[in-house]
């Protein structure tokens, strides 16, 4: 009956970082000893802080409906996150909390596109944006970036992309996949092109902002022409462990922070009650607090790198946030290796999942098809010995 469906779901892709994690889980399920370098989650513990708040607001019986944008209080203090980590001022009224950022970015695309406006993605791009245009019937347009540049796009690349249906443009730094993170004076540079052209919105998604490795992240609301067209998306998922507590937000013009409540009160409503007050918690700690998951991930992004850089084939760069390394890996294409020929990202990553056990995501998922991405949010001990069987497999 798959004819029945509508057009809108038979359109969408299926996510492939999902897709790898659950063919990992498959093949772990037959007994397969497989090491997933595929998902973008932390492997810490949500910090005890942080579960100690959640506990006492179960103890203090908050098992209400919640307000649709979020506690008043949540929202008092995420604009002072805001300020005090990215010099931006929002007001309550321009802060809606969801259920994980994901939602939020939805919440944003649903009351902004139109069937037959362009969203551009600055290449390579997280998996969902281009779904999420997808389901909001938009046509996506990728700005292609490399290894070279460090996958980031110049301004004369966004002049020549922007159409006259350009409605919107998706921004990500620290980037997932690459981990590239944009500067100022580069945010800066590509902000005089939008000057130009002021009916195109910006969604600058900084989810990964604490992980960073020394190059602090710029927002770019802070660029003063663009504060009135900018929505800045942010949430706890990466910085503080919290993948499942499900918790995003975005600070934006009024007008958009309150059509992003309307879209969310007739899907999901308000967030989980319990999450949200151990958000407040979080949103309130110092970024020193959770420093110490940086480091670790430093230490294992400088031992991944020192790694595959002793295998012939893998052109890298040194990522400056996140967890991913996304090396380029098209020296390998055209190639047989262990009977498989290798045509492609797709085959390369699936070659190191059926011979190496070890499974990563194809670039083609990110509008970068000459690249894998590794996650690092693995065990010192797991990435050892999921890089060995990489090396093994292609020696």
């Amino acid at each position: 009956m798959s004819n029945a469906l509508s057009n809108r779901i038979q359109s969408l892709p299926v996510s492939q970082t999902l897709a790898m994690a659950a063919k990992a889980r498959e093949l772990k399920a037959e007994g397969r000893d497989i090491i997933s370098l595929s998902l973008g989650e932390p492997d810490f513990n949500t910090p005890d802080f942080i579960k100690d708040a959640a506990i006492e607001a179960i103890n203090q019986n908050y098992n209400s409906y919640t307000p649709v944008d979020g506690y008043v209080e949540l929202k008092e203090a995420i604009c002072e996150k805001f300020k005090r980590d990215n010099n931006l001022t929002y007001a309550p009224n321009q802060v809606v909390v969801s259920t994980g950022a994901k939602q939020s970015i939805a919440n944003v695309a649903q009351v902004l596109l139109n069937p037959g406006d362009e969203v551009l993605l600055p290449a390579p791009y997280w998996v969902s944006y281009s779904a999420i245009a997808t389901l909001c019937e938009a046509k996506f347009t990728e700005i292609p970036s490399s290894i070279e540049n460090d996958f980031k796009i110049t301004p004369e690349q966004l002049e020549a992309a922007i159409s006259p249906k350009t409605k919107m443009i998706f921004f990500n730094s620290p980037n997932n996949p690459s981990g590239t993170i944009y500067s100022e004076e580069e945010y800066r540079a590509l902000a005089k092109v939008l000057e130009k052209h002021p009916n195109i919105y910006i969604l600058s998604d900084e989810i990964y902002e604490h992980i960073n490795y020394g190059t602090k992240p710029f927002s770019f609301a802070a660029i003063e022409s663009m504060y009135d067209r900018t929505i800045t998306v942010n949430g706890l998922a990466k910085a503080f462990a919290m993948t499942g507590w499900r918790i995003g937000y975005i600070g934006a013009p009024e007008w958009i922070a309150k059509a992003c409540t309307k879209m969310q009160g007739q899907i999901t409503s308000g967030t989980n009650c319990i999450a949200q007050r151990a958000a407040i918690t979080a949103v309130k700690a110092s970024p020193e607090k959770v420093q110490y998951m940086v480091d670790e991930f430093k230490n294992r992004r400088d031992l991944v790198l020192q790694l595959l850089g002793e295998i012939d084939g893998f052109k890298l760069n040194v990522p400056e946030g996140a967890f991913y390394v996304f090396p380029d890996i098209s020296d390998f294409f055209g190639k047989t290796i262990r009977g498989k020929e290798i045509k492609d990202a797709n085959d390369f990553s699936m070659l190191l999942l059926e011979e190496a056990n070890v499974a990563t995501v194809t670039g083609e998922a990110f509008g970068a098809p000459d690249c894998i991405r590794l996650s690092y949010a693995a065990s010192e001990l797991q990435l050892r010995e999921a890089i060995k069987r990489i090396k093994e497999v292609l020696s």
